[in-house]
């Protein structure tokens, strides 16, 4: 794998429809403009797009949208594997791109979720003979949030983690929010505002949970040969790795906590990329809830075991912060449209190419991304640079 680091890059990307789109919008038509603007972004045609990557919540999404843009590729793709599949799709275009099966590959995703005015965004069919059906649905389980919920209380038995600890975390997203011109919410969040939030899944609050939003996203991927003639400064692929456990009952009695999965996959991400921790200058966590990022710092290696707590304390990860991370105000107030995994990949592209205004972070050349999939099914590290 460390032979494919920085052959491909992303040459393009496009973002619309940011927390409520226009009436009439859909998934499809939202993630088709968003395809457009990527493709101009790059200095492309619909004819030089020869694969296509799609999910939502239809089968066959890429399907659909090469109808909906009259595209006519050679590759398809249609992997769904929860909210980090924008990610898994970035090593399926470059490996599409290497078996010479297309050359360069447009990934999308949309949701027109808040629109709907609700959070099934389909995917998840209810058959009564699966084990959701008779081992979650059942009992009440709100899912995902009680999941979310219970790695919260381990955390808190296990390291003695707070409600202050998360709360460090929602107050830095609202902050980076604040310089988001395209944030969901941007309104000042204060500890006493965070306390005072409603308790939804013990010990989880309305605030430590991701908001209900539209939103589309687009890239662009190609060879690192190629995206030299074109538009755009190239971000490169250098590192990637995923994991799958199953598909949306974690019943089986792993530790949440101490599995090892994502420390391993990060290992092999900067292997592939050839950094370390203290090599990389950002870091993007999928934050459903704030309990993921929590948990993450320390999975990912960033703070040892039962630390987060102190190391994202005072600000650290806020505007201004020491070790500046979810840049964009995350999922918990920038936007957060089914799956975020599409809009974290954009934030890293932005901040790599310099071109997030008020909240850019200076000097950025690499980015490590991680996100996870349904219900602590899929797990992926990704990491993206300039050189």
């Amino acid at each position: 794998m460390t032979g494919l680091s920085g052959k491909y890059s992303i040459v393009g990307i496009g973002e619309t429809a940011l927390d409520k789109a226009e009436p009439g919008n859909t998934g499809l038509t939202t993630q088709a403009r968003a395809a457009q603007i990527a493709m101009r972004d790059a200095g492309l045609k619909p004819g030089d797009i020869d694969g296509v990557i799609a999910h939502w919540g239809d089968k066959a999404a890429s399907l659909a949208v090469i109808e909906y843009l009259g595209l006519s590729p050679s590759y398809t793709d249609s992997t769904l594997v929860g909210g980090q599949s924008s990610l898994t799709h970035l090593a399926h275009a470059a490996a599409a791109i290497e078996a010479g099966l297309c050359n360069t590959v447009l990934i999308t995703y949309g949701s027109t979720q808040r629109s709907d005015r609700s959070r099934n965004i389909g995917g998840l069919e209810v058959d009564e003979r699966s084990p959701n059906s008779q081992f979650i649905r059942p009992y009440g389980m709100v899912s995902p949030i009680g999941f979310a919920a219970m790695l919260a209380q381990l955390h808190q038995h296990h390291y003695g983690s707070t409600a202050e600890d998360l709360g460090e975390i929602a107050i830095a997203a609202r902050k980076w929010a604040a310089l988001n011109p395209n944030a969901a919410v941007s309104e000042p969040l204060s500890m006493e505002d965070y306390l005072a939030s409603p308790v939804i899944c013990d010990p989880l609050r309305k605030l430590d949970i991701c908001k209900v939003t539209d939103g589309a996203g687009a890239v662009i991927v190609t060879s690192a040969e190629r995206a030299r003639d074109l538009a755009q400064k190239p971000v490169h692929l250098l590192g990637h790795a995923d994991h799958y456990t199953r598909f949306n009952t974690p019943l089986d009695v792993t530790d949440w906590l101490e599995n090892g999965i994502v420390a391993g996959l990060t290992e092999r991400a900067l292997g592939m990329a050839g950094l370390d921790r203290d090599g990389i200058d950002l870091v993007q966590i999928y934050d459903a809830f704030t309990i993921n990022v929590l948990n993450d710092l320390e999975e990912t290696g960033f703070c040892a075991r039962g630390e987060a707590g102190d190391f994202v304390r005072g600000g650290r990860i806020a505007p201004g912060g020491a070790f500046p991370m979810n840049t964009s105000g995350g999922g918990l107030s920038f936007n957060h449209p089914g799956m975020f995994g599409i809009h974290l990949l954009l934030e890293a592209i932005g901040q790599l190419r310099g071109s997030c205004g008020d909240r850019q972070i200076n000097g950025v050349k690499n980015c490590m991304l991680r996100a996870g999939g349904f219900v602590f099914a899929a797990n992926n590290v990704t990491v993206l640079g300039t050189e």
